[in-house]
């Protein structure tokens, strides 16, 4: 509008008031500035964001259908499970090794070299079918060097030591997706959770389907954590169940507390302290010996601190007491707790939905997993909460990572339907250290019970 016919309108308005105030309306319009405007925030508002709390839509039944039907006719998903992708390309060293140490003077013997933290994964492998659902645990690293992931109705064991792949079950149509894994401690024997809420427990070196739990849950199982020979389940209907898998009637514990599903699931070292946090954006901390199948128990400790379903959830391994959550997409916060007063430490805004948490075994160090926008894995040092590195690589936010026994290697699985190995923790200790205690005795009596 130019200066003429702003002019007309202010003789206008004097001489019509009931329409001076229309033009004055249509004068004030509120123009926004486009460079203030975050565009890849409001395409994922309009797109993903209101699709579901933690979890995007399922897609259509058609799109689903005329997928499946192109990969079948394209001979694809089944021929590359667990295969290896391209390898990623070599970084490229900017700054020639020669000159870098003639620059830089020489550490002090007494200091600790800073340890490289390599930016790409080691290796890639295909993982198709993977689901892509937030609540779910599809995904454990066992003390025999066996990674276990579960990919639709199937569940395949890779070995780490040579790199082997095998497949453990494929269940039916009516019992599966499979919605959790959990290696009991020994390596040997792995707890399958069930979309139809039974839980199955097998011999991984026989191949076997030892027994299978039921009547605990009244829906699917997605978390599961052992504490010696006893098998923790959370499901859907947000009850926790201790399970004793020595003896016939199992069902030996009840933790009631949780009013939706129960997503994460954490024994601490000692086997004293459980942690569980749900879709009702609670953590809980109970007391082993506060509970028995008679009596629910009552908590030791319920946090109300987060506003997001709490799924990522670790026991910290240099001070038994310290406890770290993460909340989803509405919450973006990594918290600490002491949990022998129940007192919150520390809040960290990570800025993205926290999938799941690992601690570094031998440094004050964790590492994070996360979704939309970034898909990274972000290293802190505790306890300032420093960034060290941000892994990037997946296409899809990382629903789940797994530690190797030796604590230096972590796998993670994202929606993209791949899993990364990081050399994220550092290189194995040189000294030997003594191998782990055989565990026989909780499954001695297996083959009787079923």
């Amino acid at each position: 509008m130019d200066a003429g016919s702003l002019t007309s309108s202010n003789k206008y308005q004097s001489k019509c008031p009931d329409q001076r105030r229309t033009v004055r309306e249509n004068l004030d319009r509120f123009i926004p500035n486009r460079s203030a405007m975050d565009f890849d925030y409001a395409h994922y508002m309009l797109t993903e964001g209101r699709k579901g709390k933690e979890n995007p839509a399922a897609s259509s039944p058609s799109k689903e259908a005329y997928r499946k039907q192109m990969a079948e006719t394209l001979n694809i998903n089944r021929t590359r499970i667990l295969a290896f992708k391209n390898k990623p390309p070599t970084p490229v060293e900017l700054i020639p090794q020669e000159f870098y140490s003639a620059s830089i003077p020489q550490q002090s013997k007494t200091s600790k070299p800073r340890r490289h933290i390599p930016q790409t994964s080691e290796r890639t492998l295909d993982a198709p079918d993977l689901v892509d659902d937030y609540y779910l645990n599809l995904l454990d690293w066992g003390s025999s060097n066996v990674l276990a992931i579960a990919l639709g109705g199937t569940v395949y064991l890779w070995d780490a030591s040579d790199g082997s792949t095998s497949e453990l079950v494929t269940l039916e149509d009516e019992s599966g997706p499979v919605t959790s894994v959990s290696w009991a401690p020994d390596g040997r024997h792995i707890g399958i959770g069930l979309n139809n809420s039974d839980v199955q427990l097998w011999d991984s070196t026989a191949n076997r389907l030892l027994r299978t739990l039921k009547g605990g849950h009244a829906s699917r199982v997605g978390s599961l954590a052992w504490n010696n020979h006893v098998l923790t389940t959370g499901g859907m209907d947000g009850k926790i169940i201790n399970n004793d898998v020595r003896v016939r009637s199992h069902i030996v514990e009840t933790y009631r507390g949780h009013r939706q599903e129960v997503c994460g699931l954490k024994w601490s070292a000692s086997g004293q302290q459980l942690a569980s946090g749900g879709n009702d954006n609670l953590l809980y901390v109970w007391d082993k010996s506060s509970a028995s199948s008679n009596s629910p128990s009552q908590w030791l400790h319920r946090m109300e601190d987060h506003t997001a379903a709490v799924k990522a959830l670790a026991w910290c391994p240099f001070q038994g007491n310290l406890l770290a959550s993460g909340g989803g997409g509405g919450d973006r916060c990594i918290k600490f707790w002491n949990t022998h007063t129940g007192a919150c430490l520390n809040s960290v805004d990570t800025g993205s939905q926290v999938c799941a948490l690992l601690w570094n075994k031998n440094e004050r160090e964790l590492l994070s997993s996360h979704g939309f926008t970034q898909n990274q894995l972000t290293l802190w040092k505790y306890p300032s909460m420093v960034k060290m590195a941000e892994l990037t690589g997946h296409t899809s936010r990382v629903l789940f990572m797994a530690q190797s026994p030796d604590g230096c290697t972590v796998a993670s699985a994202a929606g993209d339907e791949t899993l990364r190995f990081w050399n994220v923790f550092g290189t194995p200790e040189v000294a030997a250290k003594p191998a782990p205690k055989a565990h026989p005795e909780p499954f001695a009596h297996l083959n009787r019970i079923r």
